[in-house]
């Protein structure tokens, strides 16, 4: 599970991503993220016994975390990676922009330079190691391809391919994030060939960025091809934002349109024959019954399950 960085700037701040909040905050949204997931664990391990919905077990995905620069010296860093590996983060990435860093979809990046992002790459991995996980994901990113400005002469691909060259020099990322520009495929084949020749066993992250317009492209790039090619994370940054936009905006064009009529279109959607739509029930996704079990198993004041009017379930989610 990736947690972007631009989709906490919209849901927490309103606003977009150009480090406009602090580590602690972000810090503070994992650890909340992580423990929601091990409560939906738990809820979905118990089920509810009174509708006949099974118990399932699910496994908690790992999460990996942005720590965009670093949020300032290697100090914040150090502080940052305590804070996510604290909070049960499985890994984080850094990039070597200055700060106030931007999106990397945004014009006018510039970079500090690569021996100042080492010692954030190396900090953050020292802190993981001191902390006793060693299995922490240290994810090195640099946005050298489309900065207008960094210490080197170079620029372009050749700046990109000399940074990642860099960080792999020092042992420490696990993996090379590149963020291109473009939904181009030439640029992401090039990157991994040049950096497969000085480091052939090289991971790469990739961006499949919900900033290109894919459905433009004539041959857009597969998560497979993009496996043979040496990347082994790949995410869609914002897929979540958009997907959440498109739903609720669906939602109130068809109650502006239909008024009740709208959402109970989406409420048939939602219990169709053949669908598992997760929040169909929002009190079984939400832990009611899981509370009420604990509740009567711990003999907690007002918990139980009893309800004075008979709720049938075809009637009440």
């Amino acid at each position: 599970m990736y947690f972007s960085g631009y989709s906490f700037a919209i849901g927490y701040l309103g606003t977009t991503d150009m480090d406009l909040y602090s580590g602690p905050e972000i810090a503070d949204a994992a650890r909340r993220t992580v423990s929601a997931l091990r409560k939906f664990q738990l809820t979905m391990a118990v089920g509810d016994p009174a509708k006949d919905v099974p118990p399932r077990h699910l496994e908690i995905p790992p999460v990996v975390v942005d720590m965009d620069g670093g949020y300032g010296n290697i100090f914040n860093v150090q502080r940052t990676t305590e804070l996510y590996v604290n909070a049960g983060v499985a890994g984080a990435h850094l990039e070597d922009q200055v700060l106030p860093k931007r999106c990397g979809h945004i014009g006018g990046k510039a970079l500090i330079g690569a021996n100042e992002m080492v010692g954030k790459l190396r900090m953050a991995r020292a802190v993981a190691d001191d902390l006793g996980n060693r299995d922490f994901v240290v994810i090195a990113r640099t946005d050298g391809l489309s900065a207008v400005d960094a210490p080197e002469p170079a620029r372009g691909l050749d700046l990109a391919v000399e940074r990642a060259l860099r960080y792999l020099d020092t042992g420490i990322p696990d993996l090379v994030w590149c963020e291109f520009p473009t939904s181009d495929r030439g640029p992401v084949e090039e990157f991994s060939r040049r950096v497969h020749d000085r480091f052939p066993e090289a991971r790469f992250a990739f961006n499949w960025s919900s900033s290109f317009k894919w459905f433009n492209d004539p041959d857009p790039i597969s998560f497979a091809q993009l496996g043979e090619l040496g990347y082994r994370f790949v995410f869609i940054t914002l897929g979540a934002q958009h997907a959440s936009g498109y739903g609720l905006n669906q939602l109130l064009v068809e109650m502006r349109e239909a008024e009740q009529d709208g959402y109970i279109s989406l409420q048939r959607r939602e219990w169709a024959d053949g669908e598992e739509i997760p929040t169909r029930s929002h009190h079984l996704f939400s832990g009611v019954p899981y509370h009420h079990l604990l509740g009567k198993a711990y003999d907690a004041s007002r918990m139980g399950t009893e309800f004075v009017e008979e709720l049938p379930a075809e009637r009440v989610v």
